[in-house]
């Protein structure tokens, strides 16, 4: 057995990308961040960033408090790149926020046209732009 483990969250918070036949949708959950500690980019053609920064302030930090575990850090920070599929369009991304729940919805070039992207900034939306059939869903590890 290998002396190297990693584990999941060592990579980031958990998060799903699913194919449909429209779209690549990817959900991040991201507890007690906003839309705001979010940036979301297109970067070098076809690879979407994901990078979050939020420090927390030192309220838990209570002198007179012995901690036995603390896994949930004061800086909640992270990165996280993926290569898109030459069949997304990514002149047609869309993101909202609601509940600790960041969707990304790239939509596919149904077209078959090549387009090479710059690097640009995507908007999260509210919730009131999350289309009604994408719902937040729960995942259980055996």
């Amino acid at each position: 057995m290998s002396g190297f483990l990693l584990r999941s969250h060592d990579l980031g918070p958990p998060m799903d990308w699913k194919e449909t036949p429209e779209s690549h949708i990817f959900k991040f959950d991201l507890p007690s961040l906003t839309k705001e500690d979010v940036k979301l980019q297109v970067q070098d053609d076809r690879v979407l960033h994901v990078s979050a920064a939020a420090a927390v302030g030192g309220d838990d930090l209570d002198k007179q408090c012995k901690w036995h575990c603390r896994e949930r850090l004061d800086n909640r920070s992270f990165c996280r790149e993926f290569r898109l599929p030459e069949n997304a369009n990514v002149d047609e991304i869309k993101a909202w926020m609601s509940d600790g729940v960041l969707v990304v919805r790239v939509s596919k070039d149904l077209t078959n046209k090549k387009k090479r992207a710059t690097k640009y900034a995507i908007e999260i939306g509210e919730n009131s732009v999350a289309p009604k059939r994408l719902s937040r869903f729960v995942c259980c590890k055996a």
